[in-house]
């Protein structure tokens, strides 16, 4: 249902990561590639960056969203050119049937100092009522990234756990804090591309460099910043 790219790594230019790639995230709103679940991504889009500290006085991630296409986005373009970011977090929608459309219904939503990304649908019934009062939007993506943020550190346990209780849910998600990236596959696709300046994880591939690779379904995935380089493991997912 939407599309969803992470970086993790030396700085890097919004515009080059997002807008200019081949086949980025800018393609992939209007002509996606490995998308199963709808064929465009107009529904919206946002992107979370995390400046360094020196550079800002506020803690946690900047974020920037629309209700509009990323294609017909002319200040996007003008001001992501003057951008740069180690840690990055962005999404283009394409919205569930029945849900809002406004801003505040597109990723990523934030949480104390975490970005999250939703690519996929659930049945919100499965959501526990304490997810319903701090969720940014009433979708579907909103309640579960209320739920998930409220514990970062048990997002396989809380996927495994949803998974279980909507056995029809498609629940790819995409998290960082900054210093770390997390993600799922879980009935979506995601990939994974490995530099020696950091890591991208991604929906789909944004370019046809060889070393991209997919991640199995029902694996959470981790890319943290250790020692001047990006570590990346790759746990399997029980069902709960």
């Amino acid at each position: 249902m939407c599309r969803h790219t992470a970086w993790l790594g030396r700085p890097r230019n919004l515009s080059e990561f997002l807008l200019e790639r081949p086949h980025g995230l800018l393609q992939q709103s209007w002509a996606p590639r490995r998308q199963r679940h709808g064929t465009v991504n107009a529904d919206g889009w946002g992107v979370s960056w995390w400046s360094p500290p020196e550079a800002s006085s506020v803690p946690g991630p900047a974020r920037w969203r629309s209700s509009g296409p990323m294609w017909s986005d002319a200040s996007l373009a003008s001001v992501a050119a003057h951008v740069a970011a180690g840690c990055v977090v962005a999404a283009v929608r394409d919205a569930t049937v029945g849900m809002p459309t406004d801003e505040s219904a597109c990723a990523p939503f934030v949480r104390d100092g975490w970005s999250l990304s939703h690519n996929g649908v659930l049945d919100r019934s499965v959501l526990p009522a304490d997810a319903w009062p701090r969720a940014e939007s009433v979708c579907d993506s909103a309640v579960l990234a209320s739920y998930l943020l409220a514990a970062p550190e048990e997002l396989g346990k809380r996927i495994a756990v949803v998974g279980a209780d909507d056995p029809a849910a498609r629940l790819n998600v995409l998290l960082g804090d900054g210093e770390r990236l997390l993600a799922t596959a879980w009935g979506d696709t995601l990939s994974v591309l490995e530099t020696p300046d950091g890591v991208v994880l991604a929906s789909e591939p944004h370019d046809d460099d060889p070393r991209w690779r997919d991640v199995p379904d029902r694996t959470l995935v981790e890319a943290r910043l250790h020692g001047g380089r990006v570590v990346v493991t790759e746990t399997p997912l029980e069902t709960a």
